[in-house]
């Protein structure tokens, strides 16, 4: 009797929990809700003629823009979509190439996960092949270019922007990755035959080559020093944040905001777990670092992009409050989501005054900070 007791009463107290959090967040969902609508509405403009957004050169401005729309919560995805979309689609299934990437003049990763990604979103069947096609296309990418092993390289496991002359990298290898993740579902039921998969255990050495973490990181450049420990630099050896000498003389590169996120979500979909110390530490790493001002260690540079790499890895994560240095807990998707809409222009769009990375460009930034937004909403507990 008592333990039924007890179990009653733990269920009521979940049940409160759960209906607390959604209290707590329901002004804010409707604020963002009329603010993704007015960025869906402002890049909806922006659209060309033939169906393509900004350049047609970058399929992957398309596959944003794309993106924002199909996650609109206005959006019904059981229906037709509406005949702009469908537009848009059909003009970035048609950039698609015989080697299943979706791109026209290079950086095929890049543009072709992004595509991918905005296919899945869409939940349509007709665009299941051309997701398997593209799919395929990022899995054949990954690096393996060693003699001995699958790892032998330090790029080997990751993926860079479509050539294997130069290096691999976090973006591009965590847009694949993000992209391979979410489309398996499109795969999983065998309806469009055996389909390859990534080397995940390549890829886990290859994210534990760009994390500064002495334990799991087999390079010399890593370091555990306290600033710099748990979080994430650009590539093996590389790092857009610089570098800086230690009290003991050895020289650190350092890790920065977007990429380390975009290193915890991948460690996420790579299937490991909130007791694998790569995980433990770089979520302590931001948790030291956490700030709405700017992209930790690169200031302006990046912000929007690291808005959206925070908000997709910690929706991710299930962390509902993050653990920050000082013992208190920051309600994450509160500070992010008013850090994003006190940036919103009165016209719908948003746009970075500092231009590196294409961040001056509206069209982009303004299907990050939607993105963002519609990955915020759909995160809270008991959202539709």
């Amino acid at each position: 009797m008592k333990t039924a007791i007890c179990v009653a009463l733990a269920s009521t107290m979940v049940l409160a929990q759960a209906q607390d959090s959604k209290n707590r967040y329901l002004s804010l969902q409707v604020e963002m809700k009329a603010a993704i609508a007015r960025g869906n509405a402002w890049l909806a403009k922006q659209q060309k003629e033939d169906g393509h957004w900004d350049n047609a050169e970058l399929p992957a401005f398309t596959a944003l823009a794309l993106t924002a729309a199909v996650r609109d919560p206005a959006v019904d995805r059981k229906a037709d979509l509406p005949p702009h979309i469908a537009k848009g689609f059909e003009w970035l299934i048609a950039q698609q190439k015989d080697d299943g990437g979706i791109y026209n003049k290079g950086l095929s990763v890049y543009n072709t996960a992004t595509a991918v990604t905005a296919l899945t979103g869409a939940e349509k069947e007709r665009y299941e092949p051309m997701i398997v096609k593209g799919r395929k296309h990022l899995i054949d990418q990954q690096w393996d270019i060693g003699q001995k092993k699958e790892t032998d390289n330090k790029n080997d496991g990751g993926i860079g922007y479509g050539s294997k002359n130069d290096r691999s990298d976090m973006s591009n290898t965590y847009l694949a990755i993000e992209a391979i993740a979410l489309s398996r579902k499109v795969i999983e039921d065998g309806k469009h035959g055996n389909q390859p998969d990534l080397d995940w255990d390549a890829a886990v050495t290859f994210l534990s080559r760009c994390q500064n973490l002495t334990e799991t990181n087999d390079q010399p450049y890593a370091s555990d020093d306290e600033k710099n420990k748990g979080g994430f630099i650009y590539g093996p050896g590389e790092t857009k944040a610089g570098e800086e000498t230690l009290p003991d003389g050895r020289v650190a590169l350092r890790s920065y905001g977007s990429i380390s996120y975009a290193g915890l979500l991948s460690l996420i979909y790579a299937k490991l777990g909130p007791d694998d110390p790569r995980v433990k530490t770089v979520k302590e790493w931001l948790g030291k670092n956490y700030t709405l001002e700017e992209n930790p260690g690169m200031g302006a540079e990046g912000l929007y992009y690291y808005y959206q790499t925070m908000s997709k890895a910690l929706s991710a994560a299930g962390i509902d409050k993050l653990q920050l240095a000082d013992g208190k807990e920051a309600d994450w998707r509160t500070d992010l989501a008013g850090a994003i809409l006190k940036k919103q222009r009165e016209d719908g769009s948003w746009a970075n005054a500092n231009g590196r990375w294409m961040e001056s460009n509206p069209v982009l930034v303004t299907a990050y900070c939607v993105m963002s937004l519609e990955q915020l909403y759909y995160s809270i507990p008991d959202a539709p």
